[in-house]
């Protein structure tokens, strides 16, 4: 029985406090297109134009002169030196960093031998093979 009242008030807020939202929404929405009208009136003509300044002026962008032309072709050499440069460093890092990864190993491998030796040298019996890796239960 609790459940159902719960499940009844919060159903009865939601429902309340939709219809408030929506009411002021409605208020805020039509002042903003009152203003907005005004607004809009004067931006319409500033923003469209005739269709020769339009055409005019897409010919213009259209031209290239010689001098941009080599500003931007002198950009992408910049680039692409840039590039170069950029993948040259990493791989050079990235090439120290496997050349000290391998001599840690090749150190590692060497230690674990020179102990690996001392052990045996260490546990020899003079029986080969070694006596404690043969013995059976007996």
């Amino acid at each position: 029985m609790a459940w159902r009242q719960l499940f009844l008030i919060s159903c009865l807020s939601a429902v309340v406090l939709l219809s408030i939202l929506r009411e002021g929404t409605a208020v805020s929405v039509g002042t903003r297109r009152l203003a907005g009208q005004e607004v809009q009136e004067g931006v319409e003509e500033k923003i469209f134009m005739q269709e020769s300044d339009a055409l005019n002026f897409l010919k213009k962008r259209g031209k290239w002169s010689p001098r941009s032309r080599e500003k931007v072709n002198a950009e992408k050499r910049l680039k692409l030196q840039a590039d170069e440069l950029w993948r040259e460093h990493h791989e050079e890092q990235r090439n120290e960093f496997e050349n000290f990864v391998e001599e840690q190993n090749d150190e590692h491998a060497e230690r674990s031998r020179e102990a690996i030796e001392q052990w045996r040298q260490w546990h020899n019996d003079g029986l080969y093979p070694s006596y404690l890796y043969n013995r059976h239960h007996i």
